[in-house]
């Protein structure tokens, strides 16, 4: 076993010693019946026996925490989120005006110059019609912006201005200005089967709708214009089912089957020239009805119009062209007159062929060829009679 060396002993600090208390102090103190103080007195630094507390007892060790939320502010899923901030909200009165200060307040813009749309509901947009009308542009109903200008389809992003023109029914750009000139210029008119002012048309309700087209059948009766027009497919559809009794199950834009009753007014149906229309969002989607629209006009009016493009239908043979192609190969073939010599006809300027195929050639060294001068049997035929033997065996060989 291995010994250990001598310890060496530790270095103790010195530490500085109290006086305890002298004999019999405590115990006459506290046996005292009297309670009466003793001439003993205690040490310095030494505090009184009355003044000595008792060590306070230990406390119970806490019992070691879950991972977790406590189960006290645990939420039930019947709580939503928006209860617990709704109770701390109204615990904490300050929360309240910090969420009243972030709402988006919606900045009202004065389309109308001042004037309310309580104002403008109540104004209407009156019609422009005349006897011998070419067309009668029909509208579901003013709008708040018509009712303000005053004049038809004055929105900034309607399409019917724009398509006028572009189809050729107007010679000129005009706008919602102009709108009292058409009649005299173009032949065109405007009215609406709702003379009520409302901010779209779905408030209006059907029984207006219906009431309006009993009064438009009646001015168009009494103008009788060659085609009446309805701007949206939703407002024929209410005046079919109110007028012609029949409810179109598939329409199509363009000229519809029915006519209006006593008279020769043609209906003519075309694209909203709303920028809403989900079908036709933009101008140039539209300008075909507008073209169309301008051509039935011509038409019932008998102007016949020059077609600018005019549509061929085209299909290819292909034994047809070869054929062709091998005419007119043949008729661009120069004559040759070794031709008619193997077929035995008349033969012109025998004496230059001698019913042999002469080959003009550009150098003149060719012609020195002993194999290709005029007493070879190359290309020699016979009078009256065709080669027997294949060109190819005809070749001569040429060796060096």
């Amino acid at each position: 076993m291995r010994k250990s060396g001598p310890r060496t002993p530790a270095i103790m600090e010195a530490q500085p010693t109290v006086p305890g208390p002298p004999p019999g102090y405590g115990q006459h103190w506290y046996h005292n019946p009297s309670q009466q103080p003793v001439d003993v007195q205690p040490p310095d630094g030494y505090p009184p026996p009355g003044l000595l507390q008792p060590a306070p007892e230990a406390a119970p060790a806490a019992p070691k925490r879950k991972r977790g939320r406590p189960a006290g502010t645990q939420q039930k899923k019947s709580e939503g989120a928006g209860t617990k901030r709704a109770k701390t909200g109204k615990s904490k009165g300050k929360q309240e005006k910090i969420t009243d200060s972030f709402k988006t307040v919606k900045r009202k813009i004065d389309r109308f110059n001042g004037t309310s749309e309580a104002e403008l509901l109540t104004k209407t947009l009156p019609d422009i019609l005349t006897y011998g009308l070419d067309i009668v542009i029909i509208g579901i109903n003013p709008g708040l912006m018509a009712a303000y200008k005053g004049h038809h389809y004055p929105g900034p992003g309607n399409h019917f201005w724009k398509c006028l023109f572009l189809s050729g029914l107007i010679d000129v750009p005009l706008n919602h200005m102009d709108d009292g000139s058409l009649p005299e210029k173009y032949g065109i008119g405007f009215t609406n089967m709702v003379e009520r002012t409302t901010p779209g048309s779905k408030d209006l309700k059907s029984k207006e709708i219906r009431e309006g087209g009993k009064i438009l059948l009646q001015k168009l009766q009494k103008y009788k214009p060659r085609i009446a027009v309805f701007n949206g497919k939703c407002i024929y559809e209410i005046f079919s089912k109110e007028v012609f009794g029949v409810k179109v199950k598939k329409m199509e834009f363009g000229q519809q089957p029915h006519q209006i009753p006593d008279g020769e007014t043609v209906v003519y149906v075309m694209p909203s020239s709303s920028a809403r229309c989900a079908q036709f969002p933009r101008a140039q989607d539209k300008v075909h009805y507008y073209i169309k629209l301008k051509e039935l006009r011509n038409h019932l009016k008998g102007i016949k119009s020059a077609p600018e493009v005019s549509e061929v239908e085209y299909s290819f043979d292909l034994h047809k062209a070869q054929a062709d192609a091998k005419k007119m190969a043949i008729k661009e073939e120069k004559h040759d007159p070794g031709y008619d010599a193997a077929y035995g006809g008349p033969v012109e300027n025998s004496a230059d062929t001698n019913g042999q195929c002469n080959f003009a050639t550009a150098e003149p060294a060719a012609t020195s060829n002993s194999e290709f001068n005029a007493d070879s049997t190359f290309c020699q035929v016979p009078d009256g009679q065709w080669m027997t033997q294949s060109f190819t065996d005809q070749i001569p060989s040429i060796n060096n």
